[in-house]
């Protein structure tokens, strides 16, 4: 049977099991968005700073992701774990990115947590294909990668290998009530979507400024030309032209070693059925003006 929802979710918490930077963070986001939260931590002074933090932050967040027409949550401080998990609908590990810490804390929450709670792992490097050796139902655990809410309020998902596919997929409607856009990470993927993304423009950064080919204060300003229209990437090739976009990759590769086929080999697909962009009606996207 696929997943769907509990019918009382409006009614249940959410879990919390780190009340460290980021888990403070994603508590308020979900507080602020009507939500109850119960914070579990070993550590007494990080629930104190936790609720500290989201005392003060409370305002700020619901004004920045504009969620003043919900009610606010309440917010609970648990330093016994099998308490703070019982009745939530959805339990987020934001423990110290430790791959054998949340392996052992993953298959501890899958005991405690309710059969039908869901079990979410915020670790940005490891995906939850290698956290589950000690979890026995791993079709409710998956990556639920936050970035650093309110601002960056982006969420990736992304399945262990064995998540329930309609667990995503009510996760991708259900959390946007709380100011969050859902990314579906379609397949496993070290880094996820934007951190591979980021990976790939901070070593080119440092690379043109170990060359001597700019001084860091050039490259940043001319990032903050090029990003400031807001123009995402796709959507600038195909205003350049993918033609054009396919020729220069095919310079680069031809003067650095090393660059895998895989770009090129998708652009020349599109080029050969003569999708090229704004200027043929299609590329990436499809353009009827």
């Amino acid at each position: 049977m696929s997943y769907t929802l509990p019918s009382d979710v409006d009614d249940r918490p959410i879990a919390i099991d780190g009340a460290g930077t980021l888990g403070r963070r994603i508590g308020s986001v979900y507080a602020a968005g009507g939500a109850d939260v119960r914070m579990f931590d070993t550590s007494q002074a990080q629930l104190q700073a936790a609720r500290d933090y989201m005392n003060e932050q409370r305002e700020h967040v619901r004004t920045a992701l504009n969620l003043h027409d919900s009610r606010a949550g309440e917010v609970a401080l648990f330093d016994d774990l099998a308490e703070a998990v019982r009745g939530a609908w959805m339990v987020i590990e934001a423990i110290p990115e430790r791959l054998a810490l949340k392996r052992e804390v993953l298959a501890q929450l899958d005991e405690l947590a309710d059969a039908d709670a869901i079990l979410a792992s915020n670790s940005s490097s490891f995906p939850t294909s290698l956290l589950i050796d000690g979890v026995k139902r791993p079709e409710r655990v998956l990556n639920t990668h936050y970035q650093q809410p309110p601002e960056l309020n982006a969420v990736e998902l992304m399945s262990c290998g064995e998540t329930d596919e309609a667990l995503i997929d009510a996760l991708m409607e259900w959390i946007p009530r709380y100011g969050l856009v859902p990314f579906r990470v379609r397949r496993e993927s070290d880094g996820f979507i934007f951190n591979r993304i980021w990976a790939a423009i901070k070593r080119e950064c440092l690379m043109v400024v170990d060359e001597g080919v700019a001084a860091p204060e050039d490259v940043d300003g001319m990032w903050t030309i090029f990003t400031a229209p807001g123009i995402p990437p796709f959507r600038l090739m195909d205003r350049v032209g993918l033609d054009v976009v396919l020729a220069i990759e095919e310079h680069y590769a031809s003067v650095r070693s090393g660059l895998p086929e895989g770009p090129r080999t998708l652009l020349h697909t599109l080029v050969d059925e003569g999708n090229l962009g704004v200027k043929s009606g299609r590329g990436f996207y499809e353009y009827s003006d």
